[in-house]
């Protein structure tokens, strides 16, 4: 084969390559359930591979001696308006809970996080189970004020989430093994190792080189730096 069309194969190769884009995320964070989910609509838009990582938004607080947003009196306030705000335009049906503070800080979802993670290292043949029982877990705490953190609650998500009442079983005992809580805090050490100091953490993988995005209003440059387009929050609508 000549040199050429070889250097050109190799780049139709190279351009047709699904990049590789992580999303570390806690569903105790509502800004991270916005950009789980646009990332999710995106998946079959762009040229990606997407890759669900839970991790917990506490250990990454911690390991980067940050502040959460609602211990901070202003920051508080703003963030009720500012969700509403996003919910609308980002068309997710967020719904915060009678009592954030106690529901994020009190609460917690070490125990969710831990079923995600062992669900994540059972799953073959994709993610479409930790997607969706991702999604449950929000829809509980950040639309319909339910409790997340006791094994009947994590077992109604699951329920919905189209997971067997003996897989859940054994993703519940298997949820407090050594192995998931080992799992669940590399995770997070390599969401910190990332430089996060919040959640949602979207990392793309370009040409051997990650490229870190925080939050869940950086879709724009996100699209810019693989290479594809964002058309708005609802791609399939807008390709209508």
């Amino acid at each position: 084969m000549p040199e050429e069309t070889h250097q050109l194969l190799e780049g139709i190769k190279m351009a047709n390559a699904r990049k590789v884009v992580e999303v570390f995320y806690d569903v105790v964070s509502p800004y991270s359930w916005l950009g789980f989910e646009v990332l999710c609509r995106y998946r079959n838009v762009w040229n990606i591979e997407l890759k669900l990582r839970p991790a917990l938004l506490g250990g990454v607080m911690h390991g980067s001696g940050n502040r959460p947003p609602g211990l901070v009196p202003n920051k508080f306030l703003y963030m009720g308006k500012d969700l509403h705000r996003l919910a609308q335009y980002f068309q997710v049906p967020l719904n915060p809970p009678a009592n954030p503070a106690e529901a994020m800080f009190e609460k917690g979802t070490l125990a969710a996080m831990r079923f995600l993670s062992a669900v994540e290292m059972r799953e073959v043949d994709g993610d479409k189970q930790l997607e969706r029982m991702s999604r449950e877990l929000w829809m509980r705490i950040w639309s319909l004020d339910k409790d997340i953190t006791q094994p009947g609650s994590i077992s109604e998500a699951a329920m919905k989430a189209g997971i067997s009442a003996g897989e859940t079983e054994e993703l519940l005992k298997l949820s407090t093994s050594k192995l998931i809580k080992d799992k669940l805090k590399n995770s997070t050490q390599e969401a910190l190792d990332h430089g996060a100091f919040g959640l949602p953490l979207v990392v793309c993988h370009i040409n051997g080189k990650a490229e870190v995005f925080f939050g869940s209003d950086r879709f724009e440059l996100i699209a810019h730096c693989i290479g594809e387009k964002w058309v708005g929050p609802k791609p399939t609508i807008a390709k209508l």
